[in-house]
């Protein structure tokens, strides 16, 4: 087990200090089929590498966190992670977001560093606990409804959607607009509506909870862009993380292709959310948050 452990610290670290930006990855594959045949094919797969996420305040830097990614959108993907988390909430107070120059260390593509104005408070204390992120869950457990509500987050507005509204057109237009998914079938997706059913902001990743931080760190640097009037679809099941991610950016309603967990319904209930899963062609179930929906 320390040998394993060991080889994977190493094969990190390599990937970590690595310059590839790529989100995609062609690799030769062997299929075999059912009468026994066999043959050889190059499929494309979706790259996953570790993003080192740091943040400098007053000529201080500090890591905050590791997360597993696709790379693409990766300062997106740092400032709306550290939003999400509640570690920043003045995103005026976002001097630059920009790749590491750190000259101990060999330029990487892999590092992030978001530094802030002098004098900006940031609360530390949200990041006194496990930092590494796994792709597939983010930072599992980390996050309690009680220390959500310490962030007092106001409840979101949103309108009554129109009558005409259609999340059929929506999850259409979603799968239609996946390249990458198209490509690989390896990773998810999260896709900002307008109440028009136009497709504002999509971002793709390995990770579900990356590509919505990517979502909201678009979001942020596009300040003039209301978030209120705005749908968020989501292309696999709804965790309490993405209520979370969705909430902190004033995200009313929230949209699943997939289930959502009794946590993420009881999030969305507790701050009012529109919280709709299992969004088929013909059907939705509404789990929180109904008045906004109206009789379209």
């Amino acid at each position: 087990m320390g040998d394993l452990r060991r080889s994977i610290s190493v094969i990190f670290i390599s990937l970590l200090f690595s310059k590839s930006v790529k989100s995609i990855h062609k690799i030769k594959v062997k299929v075999l089929r059912k009468d026994g045949s066999r043959y050889s094919l190059l499929d494309v797969v979706a790259v996953e590498e570790p993003l080192e996420i740091r943040l400098s305040v007053q000529g201080f830097t500090l890591r905050v966190a590791t997360t597993m990614r696709t790379p693409g959108h990766d300062k997106e993907l740092a400032l709306g992670f550290l939003w999400s988390e509640g570690v920043i909430r003045d995103i005026d107070s976002v001097q630059s977001v920009k790749r590491s120059l750190d000259p101990r260390i060999e330029v990487s593509e892999n590092v992030i560093v978001v530094e802030l104005s002098s004098g900006t408070q940031v609360d530390w204390s949200r990041l006194n606990r496990k930092v590494d992120v796994q792709s597939s869950c983010g930072i599992c457990g980390r996050q309690s409804l009680q220390s959500l509500r310490n962030l007092e987050i106001n409840r979101p507005k949103g309108a009554i959607w129109p009558s005409d509204l259609s999340l059929g057109t929506f999850s259409k237009k979603l799968s239609s607009s996946q390249e990458m998914f198209r490509k690989t079938g390896g990773v998810h997706a999260s896709g900002l509506f307008d109440y028009d059913g136009n497709l504002i902001c999509l971002r793709e990743d390995v990770g579900r909870h990356n590509a919505l931080d990517k979502v909201v760190g678009w979001s942020l640097n596009h300040k003039n862009t209301p978030t209120e009037d705005m749908i968020l679809l989501v292309s696999g099941r709804i965790s309490f993380e993405l209520v979370q991610k969705a909430l902190l950016v004033g995200i009313p309603n929230l949209v699943g292709i997939g289930a959502p967990s009794s946590l993420a319904i009881e999030l969305a209930q507790e701050f009012d959310m529109t919280l709709l899963g299992f969004q088929r062609e013909c059907s939705v179930n509404v789990y929180s948050g109904d008045w906004r929906i109206g009789k379209s």
